[in-house]
């Protein structure tokens, strides 16, 4: 895969973030022009954040987080893999200083961290046995069959979902990353697998397993009468305001130029998948 240029290393999650804007006087844009990277969290999701088989840092995020700090003089990007649930927790921590995995705008996460303006979406799917022998097609089935066990990723909106539409707790299997829930799906621990549809469909294409396994209609939930469309972005400190801005000025630039959507093609990304007119703020607010 080569969506990243080869100066972009993986390293094993000591991470390099080390501060935020204002600290001894230097921003944090400062200081990433200086020291020449900038660490980056991504979750092993693909196609959104992954390691791929060369080691290198891979997917739609993490490809538009290195082409946007190019832009604004930091030239590598260095990418630790962890847990869905350990992102927000290691930027706080000041372990990365962005998250590139896709993670979905939602008012409770806004409240965590900053986002930048959207740059993807995706609608929701499952991943099962090929011919879907359960006839899966949402959440509600699972409510309604007790034999059913879903795997979703630990404090993703999936789990948000599915506890929603009522799939009791004793049905849910909670995932640090996507292969963990392919495995539990591949030994029948699980029947299904609940990600966003280009998630599902990538994985299967990469694996060439199409014949193996399928994934179901997508859709979007709807939850209090409004459809949950939702959109993902890069992630920063909320401290760190001067680089939310400039990360949100090449954004805005690449979705004009029609860059954003080049950076995401190659990970199965189309039109149907690029931001529409919704506003980080808009999604904050919920």
């Amino acid at each position: 895969m080569t969506g990243l240029a080869a100066c972009s290393r993986v390293d094993d999650g000591g991470g390099g973030g080390t501060g935020a804007d204002g600290e001894e006087g230097q921003s944090t844009l400062e200081r990433l022009r200086e020291q020449g990277f900038v660490a980056v969290a991504l979750a092993n999701e693909v196609p959104f954040g992954f390691v791929d088989s060369s080691g290198e840092a891979a997917g739609q995020s993490p490809a538009v987080a290195r082409a946007v700090f190019e832009e604004l003089g930091v030239p590598e990007i260095q990418a630790s893999a962890t847990s869905w649930d350990g992102l927000i927790p290691g930027l706080q921590a000041n372990r990365y200083d962005v998250i590139a995995a896709g993670v979905f705008i939602t008012p409770e996460r806004c409240e965590q961290v900053a986002f930048t303006e959207p740059t993807a979406t995706s609608p929701e799917a499952f991943l099962v046995e090929e011919g879907n022998p359960h006839g899966i097609q949402h959440f509600e089935d699972f409510a309604d069959n007790p034999d059913l066990t879903l795997a979703v990723l630990n404090g993703s909106v999936e789990q948000t979902y599915a506890e929603y539409f009522g799939v009791p707790g004793g049905q849910l299997e909670l995932i640090p990353d996507q292969t963990r829930g392919f495995e539990l799906l591949q030994s029948g621990r699980v029947d299904a697998v609940s990600m966003l549809a280009v998630s599902h469909t990538y994985l299967l294409i990469e694996r060439d397993l199409e014949d193996e396994y399928t994934v179901t209609d997508p859709f979007y939930p709807v939850m209090n009468d409004n459809e949950e469309k939702g959109w993902g972005g890069l992630c920063v400190r909320q401290e760190d305001e001067e680089l939310l801005s400039e990360m949100n000025r090449v954004i805005g630039e690449f979705r004009e130029s029609g860059r954003l959507l080049e950076l995401g093609e190659e990970w199965g990304f189309t039109e149907d998948d690029l931001p529409d007119e919704t506003t980080t703020a808009e999604l904050c607010e919920g």
